[in-house]
């Protein structure tokens, strides 16, 4: 008597099917600049390391990014935090580049809250001075707008095809500065996630929210410049409830750090 005799059919575990796939990774290791595409990142509690640990402030201490200062979006920042070894290149091909050394802590404005940061010293601020035209520090601090709340943005790039589809030319996600991109879900499908988790790569993130969007979508995402009226366009959504106006993507908060690369399956749970 085989076991199939005695004990009836063997039960056989089915894996998940997954939603998506990640198709695209960007970060920026200084908030307002451009955007660097990733192949892998590694997700903390806080986030990714890398991505947004500095932010620009005023001579107020009021934070500055690419909404009061668009052509911000044409230099690239590189950091490497085993070393601490930041480098920011120009338009005109110049290059600020040293390792941190850490000021004296200050009380600044970013959004609603008043962190408390650390003034960064070295080559970066007179040199974004000078190519912006007004008074700007480096600070160290979290940039991420929400926070650990928000350490992950995600996005469909079937969304990003109704928006281009609504503006009858060609929309570069870049514009809208998210963490992941995904292939798989229909357009806005990622909206049903609020409330839910999702698997991407091996961590897992809980999505509390809709990310609204401001004029920074309608800038071009090489140079700053606006060239799309971006807020208009999004108008279309105004029927969908959503967490905040003018959603376009989803925001989350790492549960289970872990590593994510392109390539790597999503695994969605929805809200009950």
């Amino acid at each position: 008597m085989d076991v199939r005799e005695r004990h009836g059919p063997v039960a056989r575990t089915v894996a998940p099917a997954p939603s998506g796939v990640v198709t695209a990774l960007a970060t920026t290791p200084v908030k307002g600049l451009r955007l660097c595409a990733r192949q892998e990142l590694v997700l903390s509690r806080d986030g990714v390391a890398d991505n947004r640990r500095f932010f620009l402030v005023d001579e107020r201490g009021k934070m500055v990014n690419g909404k009061r200062v668009g052509i911000l979006a044409a230099v690239r920042a590189d950091y490497d935090p085993t070393c601490e070894r930041l480098t920011m290149r120009f338009p005109d091909g110049s290059c600020a580049s040293d390792t941190v050394e850490l000021g004296e802590s200050l009380e600044v404005r970013f959004f609603s809250r008043t962190p408390t940061v650390q003034l960064v010293r070295g080559p970066w601020a007179q040199a974004l001075s000078e190519y912006a035209g007004v008074p700007l520090r480096v600070v160290r601090g979290d940039g991420v707008d929400r926070g650990r709340a928000g350490a992950v943005s995600l996005i469909s790039e079937a969304s990003i095809a109704r928006l281009t589809e609504v503006a009858g030319q060609t929309v570069d996600p870049r514009r809208f500065r998210m963490l992941v991109q995904v292939a798989g879900p229909s357009a806005h499908e990622e909206d049903s996630l609020v409330g839910g988790t999702v698997r991407i790569g091996s961590a897992l993130v809980a999505i509390h929210g809709n990310v609204g969007r401001c004029l920074v979508t309608g800038q071009d995402p090489d140079t700053g410049v606006p060239d799309m009226a971006t807020l208009e366009l999004l108008a279309y959504r105004k029927p969908v409830v959503t967490t905040e106006p003018l959603a376009f993507g989803v925001f989350g908060e790492v549960l289970e750090p872990g590593a994510v690369r392109v390539g790597d399956a999503v695994f969605a749970e929805r809200r009950g």
